[in-house]
């Protein structure tokens, strides 16, 4: 497994590219947390009765990052759910011996690229063609403000997560 390289987010930027290196940050961050442990390990309940993994976040933030970016921004109505089904909504999180660091890397990395794609050439007011639950209207803003939510919340998760596994610490 790579070491993947985390640049922190730049200190005095425009909001765009301030947002933007907010997101690559935590998403490197997540990487961070899962680098130099093993498939078994990835796969590793956090505490029980909890079945939350790092294996599990990386496949959560495959399906968010397909959800707002290609679906909710870019109207990508055939980019379905990856890991979850309408009858398991937390099948992203539930992992079994045939799920691999490997294969859920390469699906994440193909969502971020898909996210940055749909993203490029749009303004942070452009709206996208999907609504929030109570029906107002997104925007590219809303969407990389969430993101960042998302990550920093499931980051949290994975610090703790990672502690448990081997001990490592660190932001």
């Amino acid at each position: 497994m790579i070491t993947p390289e985390r640049i922190d987010p730049p200190s005095v930027a425009d909001e765009r590219t301030a947002l933007e290196g907010f997101l690559d940050y935590h998403r490197a961050t997540l990487a961070l947390k899962c680098a130099g442990l093993d498939d078994a390990q990835l796969r590793e309940a956090s505490v029980p009765p909890s079945s939350l993994t790092l294996l599990g976040l990386v496949r959560h933030m495959a399906d968010v990052e397909r959800h707002w970016f290609r679906r909710m921004l870019a109207g990508e109505t055939e980019a379905g759910p990856i890991h979850y089904t309408d009858d398991d909504l937390d099948g992203d999180f539930r992992v079994s011996e045939g799920d691999s660091w490997e294969a859920a890397f390469a699906v994440w990395q193909a969502e971020i690229d898909a996210a940055r794609e749909a993203a490029r050439g749009r303004s942070l007011d452009d709206l996208g063609v999907g609504a929030r639950r109570n029906g107002d209207p997104l925007d590219l803003r809303w969407i990389l403000l969430h993101m960042i939510e998302e990550y920093a919340r499931h980051n949290g998760h994975a610090d703790l997560i990672r502690e448990r596994i081997d001990g490592v610490t660190g932001d």
